[in-house]
């Protein structure tokens, strides 16, 4: 059974959490992306929730979680922070058996498990961009430059209420098939579940946006966004990830280039990549049986 909780992680930040097991098993953190919430990981929670303590938060800035007003609160480091918090309150041994993370989530737990990999046993990543390989192709792949322009709406401080009008039909649109159609699986319940999770807000979830440094160079600018990006670099003790890695990655996602998976061993002894042919960003929603069998062999791998 899904539970609802919250968590204090912070004297000014507490995290909605969607939960299942008993206290004292192995935990399983699930990190959720743009524009999700912690709901899309319940049918996990339930099937995961029998052998693992189960933990899906609302990040800050979502839903019932806090959400404070400035840009600066959605820097990585609070975010990061955040987790390792949740992990010291959910986990008897301080740590997490697998962070299974998407989109947004999957670019904290990259932070985390770079900074805190004592707090992180496995990394499960989905259609999430390692940040040296977000980087470059930002820097010099105009299909990924193109391909991100969407980002610089949601930077915009007017972006929360334009994405309001017409019961939230600009949001629902980043959902929507290449011909323009929902997909089968964002049934009318499911588009319901949505409006009534941003109507909570989505502020903090654009600020997650206009907090971020890599931002693709904006094709009607005078250059000097494209030479702000070009002249970025990342240190690149920031970049190893020292636990295992697997990655599954549908491989028609419209935002994310399969360019994006190239390289990364450099920054990852233990990876494995499993390619969803046909599969888009939603991987979630397309392949939830891909997710769970997928999650099942890593937990079992010694």
């Amino acid at each position: 059974m899904v539970t609802t909780c919250m968590h204090k992680v912070s004297a000014d930040i507490s995290l909605e959490c969607r939960i299942s097991g008993q206290p004292g098993q192995p935990l399983l953190l699930f990190l959720h992306g743009f524009p999700e919430g912690a709901f899309i990981w319940d049918e996990l929670l339930e099937q995961f929730g029998s052998h693992y303590r189960c933990v899906a938060p609302n990040l800050r800035g979502y839903g019932r979680s806090s959400q404070p007003q400035g840009i600066s609160d959605y820097r990585a480091k609070h975010l990061v922070e955040d987790l390792a918090a949740l992990i010291a309150l959910e986990s008897t041994d301080k740590r997490a058996a697998c962070v299974i993370a998407h989109d947004w989530g999957g670019a904290v737990a990259w932070g985390l498990s770079n900074r805190y990999p004592d707090l992180v046993q496995r990394l499960l990543i989905l259609n999430s961009p390692h940040p040296g390989a977000f980087l470059r192709e930002l820097q010099q792949n105009p299909v990924q430059q193109a391909a991100s322009q969407y980002m610089h709406f949601l930077r915009r401080p007017d972006a929360p209420q334009l994405l309001a009008e017409n019961r939230w039909q600009r949001m629902l649109g980043f959902f929507q098939n290449p011909d323009g159609g929902m997909p089968a699986w964002m049934t009318a319940e499911l588009q319901q579940q949505y409006r009534d999770h941003w109507e909570l807000g989505v502020h903090g979830a654009c600020m997650f946006y206009a907090a971020s440094p890599l931002v693709p160079p904006h094709p009607d600018s005078s250059g000097d966004e494209l030479q702000d990006i070009r002249g970025l670099s990342l240190p690149e003790e920031m970049l190893h990830i020292p636990v295992p890695v697997r990655i599954l990655w549908g491989d028609s996602d419209l935002a994310l280039q399969p360019a994006l998976l190239q390289g990364l061993e450099q920054w990852m002894p233990n990876l494995r990549i499993e390619r969803l042919a046909g599969t888009g960003h939603w991987v979630v929603h397309e392949q939830p049986e891909a997710v769970r069998h997928a999650l099942k062999n890593f937990l079992e791998e010694k």
